[in-house]
């Protein structure tokens, strides 16, 4: 098996494209971000990506059929005035350092090949805290994206995120520069702690907002307040158990 296989179902002819990648990551931001805008724009699947750099497994669908794990790339024509988009999903990443650069490399060479001329890259910025309101912390391939991006809602924190951006939202847009193809990364602040289908609303709404389309969020609002409601269990079931574990004796002072 080669390392990489990219398997079409179809050749969209595209122009002034934009590359959209939402893989899992902190919070899964960028996988639930890329979910909603497949369904709401209704892209169309063209293409999918097999590795050995993925986890050798199969998943196993409702119906009890088994595919390989791979990832998935689709395409939307945009409507009077708006771009072309490409979109990245799938279930995992690469597993390996090598893994995630040659997986980062072909879809760069793809990219290129489709006439992809911005990328995009969706992620989580973790916090270590429960967000209400999450903010987007961005970063760019060169500073003449900035300020479109601050008008558009982008915060830029100098030297943040101070690891890095680890994985494909990082290499996308690293190998995506060696190629002339300049880059965003929009990361949604988040605890990391659970799914967090607001930190993706936020990301979408500055996306959205740059590219010029609109997105129902109802769905991702329905998620959240699931989220909510777990949460809310949580910390109840970790108030009582703080209440039965506290000693007797110091309850009486205060």
């Amino acid at each position: 098996m080669d390392n990489v296989i990219i398997r079409f179902i179809e050749r969209p002819v595209l122009e002034n494209v934009v590359l959209i990648e939402g893989l899992p990551g902190v919070g899964n931001v960028g996988k639930l971000a890329a979910e909603h805008l497949a369904e709401e724009l209704k892209f169309t699947r063209f293409a999918e990506i097999f590795s050995k750099y993925l986890p050798p497994q199969v998943l196993v669908g409702a119906d009890g059929t088994v595919q390989l794990v791979k990832h998935d790339l689709y395409y939307r024509k945009g409507a009077s005035g708006t771009r072309d988009m490409l979109l990245l999903t799938g279930d995992y990443q690469g597993l390996t350092p090598e893994g995630q650069y040659e997986l980062s490399h072909e879809t760069v060479r793809m990219a290129k090949e489709m006439g992809v001329t911005l990328i995009f890259t969706l992620g989580g910025y973790g916090v270590i805290k429960l967000v209400e309101e999450p903010g987007v912390l961005g970063a760019v391939t060169s500073v003449d994206l900035k300020t479109s991006l601050e008008e558009a809602g982008v915060v830029f924190l100098s030297g943040e995120p101070s690891s890095g951006i680890i994985g494909a939202s990082g290499l996308l847009l690293g190998l995506g520069s060696l190629e002339g193809i300049p880059g965003v990364c929009l990361m949604g602040e988040t605890s990391g702690y659970f799914v967090d289908p607001r930190s993706a609303r936020a990301v979408l709404q500055v996306l959205s907002k740059y590219l010029g389309f609109n997105l129902d969020y109802s769905s991702l609002e329905k998620k959240a307040m699931q989220i909510d409601e777990i949460t809310s269990r949580i910390k109840e079931n970790l108030d009582e158990t703080e209440e039965k574990e506290r000693p007797e004796d110091l309850r009486y002072f205060g």
